[in-house]
């Protein structure tokens, strides 16, 4: 279990957690976020209707669109809770933006923090899919490149790897921006997650790699690393991130152990294998053999290895 000082804080929607928050009274605990992810990360709860004032349990909210935007109602006696939820938000986020946060976890299709997929209705009662929780709107834009999911879209597993290694990279950004972000340490930063930015998008890989040789500032690197890191990994990508370092071990392995190592990438490569087993056996090569360049690179090691996600994809 990690060091406190090595715990990513993210945020999260208190339901997730157990809280009986919500309009029913009820909570809406997720195991992964809980049981799992609980044990490494440092969780800021937050319930944005409760903490604008509703009680518990409550009358339900939905999103409305009358022409004129979104606007947050009491279902039950059509009172419009916009304006106080906005404010809100505003005042939340910049006590959010001290704790430097790593990532959050939103409730999905709740009419506050729902990201995407909420259901908005129009004047004529007719509804749309297409609505965005009123806080997690707030969120998402004035935290462009913080790492943000739903807790529904963590049950596939590949979106759930992705999230987590994207909070991790982001840590790691903080962590090296405390010290202040020079031009060397920005190479540095790059040069670690070379690979695993390969892994998410190649173009975009290629990109960050122009803009860090071109003295982009650390704004805008940002901005496109989590742009990049946003894009889910593909099972391509992946095999060729992992030909990749098996190149480097080309002239280190007999015939015998260069064929399995190509062999297990194969499998993979045909989703007979998890990613796990060829990520496995490279790190046993680089640790054995001493390759420096690849003990450095994060795609090795996203995340700590007991949430076991890259079993999973």
């Amino acid at each position: 279990m990690p060091d406190d000082m090595d715990r990513p804080r993210i945020g999260v929607s208190s339901c997730l957690l157990g809280e009986r928050v919500r309009y029913d009274g009820g909570h809406k605990r997720d195991s992964f976020v809980t049981d799992m992810l609980g044990q490494y990360v440092e969780w800021v709860p937050v319930c944005p209707e409760l903490e604008i004032g509703l009680g518990v349990p409550r009358d339900s909210l939905h999103l409305s669109d009358p022409g004129d935007g979104i606007h947050l109602i009491v279902t039950k006696t059509a009172q419009d809770l916009t304006a106080r939820m906005s404010q809100f938000s505003d005042r939340k986020l910049k006590e959010l933006a001290k704790l430097r946060l790593s990532g959050y976890v939103l409730k999905s299709k709740s009419p506050s923090c729902g990201m995407e997929r909420v259901r908005v209705y129009r004047r004529t009662g007719v509804l749309h899919k297409a609505g965005r929780g009123v806080f997690a709107d707030a969120l998402l834009n004035a935290f462009p490149a913080l790492p943000v999911e739903e807790e529904g879209r963590l049950q596939d597993a590949r979106l759930r790897e992705n999230f987590v290694a994207r909070v991790y990279a982001h840590h790691r950004w903080q962590m090296m921006a405390s010290h202040g972000v020079t031009r060397a340490r920005l190479m540095r930063f790059h040069e670690s997650h070379k690979f695993l930015l390969m892994s998410h998008s190649q173009t975009g890989a290629r990109q960050l790699g122009a803009a860090v040789a071109t003295g982009a500032s650390p704004e805008s690197y940002l901005r496109k690393f989590a742009e990049v890191m946003k894009r889910t990994p593909t099972r391509k990508n992946h095999t060729n991130v992992l030909q990749h370092l098996a190149g480097f071990l080309k002239n280190r392995l007999d015939g015998r152990d260069r064929q399995e190592l190509a062999d297990l990438i194969d499998r993979y490569r045909r989703e007979l294998l998890p990613l796990i087993v060829p990520v496995t056996l490279l790190r046993h090569y680089v640790v054995k053999y001493s390759i420096s360049y690849l003990e450095n690179q994060t795609y090795l090691n996203p995340h700590p290895h007991e949430l076991m996600l890259l079993n999973h994809v």
